[in-house]
């Protein structure tokens, strides 16, 4: 009988889980060995994209080549997922010659507030951004500057020049018959949709102009969170600043994606599974969650923030041992914000992922907790796999306990969700400091309970 379970439950004692840990491995093997392939059709389309953004880039100087895609071809190859790649492509411009124009209103979701990019008066040196294609002339004589640099305008420029440069490189036969259509490029509302075909894969990539910003992040200071992160990955993170992409038509806003993305790649460096856990349940969520992409759901960037989440509430390396508990951290804090409907932003908590994300986050819900309660048809990638389901590894009442972040803060902490490992019987933790926390966590819910009879 476990140690902890025996504090919690008086004595309770459940089936030896041992048996089922081959079972997870084996899972992770089938995702792994189609990792290879993965990454090889990525740098097929990462090629053929950046052929065509040389010639945008010869069509027009003021937008940059990014080649530095390696943290995007190390994501592909993670994640089972077909969603869409973001492909920044930099504007040729200082963003400390320009005048950020805060504005009151803030866009939810991925930054603390949108912008306009104001030209100041008699400003010198940008002069190839104070052009009709790209630039608005302010009609306030009272504001600071002369003009904006205008979203809109900009991905209207860059659309033709895509499209030029496609027609050229096929035209040149610079990229592969069949590769890459014009046609394909779509306009959304804040990026250019592209579809890349790499071998028998078709890869949509969406591209988004950026300007570099030096920005301070509050997040990435905090101690906290340096216990989850290896020494010094998190200032030199930092030292890299944001983006501004598109918001609308006249607004920019700041984007943590090359952040996230690069704490992520941190967590790599570290021992454990946590990478491991997220491939885990990315292709869970495909395959289980979202049938196949045929239903509306999470999506990577979803489960890598939950990730970033459980890194930062178990640091401990001991938390990431084993294949089987290292998903379940996952799981219970993705319970949590399902339950709470509250995905926190991991750089900007107050903004909340799921809000507005037009999921029907009760499904979403049934369907994570059914897995995390019994999880064993969920891992079956082959018909030798099929056997008898472990009884259910929950009683009901779990989403009470869930909710309580919810009315209390305090509850988005270590023991909490030590807590709900324990309750899902995946809390091996000898620390006497945990186990005690997890204690009064414990009769603190009980009190409650005790209460509202």
């Amino acid at each position: 009988m476990r140690r902890s379970q025996r504090l919690l439950e008086g004595g309770r004692s459940w089936p030896d889980m041992a048996e089922q840990v081959p079972l997870w491995h084996h899972y992770l093997s089938a995702i792994q060995s189609r990792e290879s392939p993965r990454a090889q059709d990525y740098q097929r389309a990462e090629d053929i994209l950046l052929t065509v953004l040389e010639r945008v880039h010869a069509l027009d100087n003021r937008f940059l080549v990014d080649y530095s895609r390696d943290l995007e071809a190390f994501q592909f190859a993670l994640r089972s997922s077909e969603d869409p790649l973001d492909v920044e492509v930099p504007l040729g411009v200082d963003a400390k010659a320009l005048f950020i124009e805060e504005s009151e209103a803030t866009e939810l979701g991925d930054g603390p507030a949108i912008c306009r990019l104001g030209v100041l008066k008699n400003a010198s040196g940008l002069e190839p951004w104070m052009t009709d294609d790209v630039f608005s002339v302010s009609s306030e004589d009272r504001d600071k500057c002369c003009g904006h640099i205008v979203p809109s305008k900009v991905l209207c420029v860059l659309k033709d020049l895509l499209v030029a440069a496609v027609v050229h490189c096929k035209h040149h036969r610079l990229i592969p018959p069949g590769s890459l259509n014009a046609a394909s490029l779509k306009e959304g509302q804040l990026h250019l949709s592209l579809l890349v075909t790499s071998s028998w894969r078709k890869i949509r990539f969406n591209v988004v102009p950026v300007v570099r910003k030096k920005h301070r992040v509050p997040a990435l200071e905090e101690a906290q969170l340096k216990l989850g992160f290896p020494e010094g990955t998190l200032r030199r993170i930092a030292s890299h600043g944001v983006d501004l992409v598109p918001a609308s038509g006249q607004h920019w806003r700041i984007s943590t994606g090359y952040l996230l993305s690069r704490l992520l790649d941190a967590l790599g460096s570290l021992p454990g599974h946590r990478l491991d856990s997220l491939s885990i349940l990315d292709r869970v969520n495909l395959e289980s969650w979202r049938g196949g992409s045929q239903n509306p759901g999470l999506t990577f960037d979803h489960l890598k923030t939950v990730l970033l989440w459980a890194s930062r509430l178990f640091p401990a390396a001991e938390d990431w041992a084993d294949l089987q508990g290292s998903v379940y951290r996952l799981l219970v804090v993705l319970l949590c914000c399902l339950a709470t409907r509250n995905l926190p932003h991991f750089l900007y908590p107050e903004y909340n992922l799921l809000q507005d994300s037009g999921l029907d986050l009760g499904v979403i819900y049934q369907r994570v907790e059914h897995f995390a309660s019994q999880p064993e048809e969920s891992l079956r990638i082959h018909i030798t796999h099929l056997g008898h389901s472990r009884p259910p590894r929950i009683d009901n009442g779990v989403k009470a306990l869930l909710q309580l972040p919810a009315s209390d803060p305090t509850y988005w902490a270590t023991a909490y969700f030590d807590f709900l490992l324990d309750k899902f019987q995946v809390f091996h933790i000898q620390d006497k400091d945990r186990i005690s926390a997890m204690q009064n966590i414990f009769q603190k819910t009980k009190t409650m309970g005790s209460e509202n009879s």
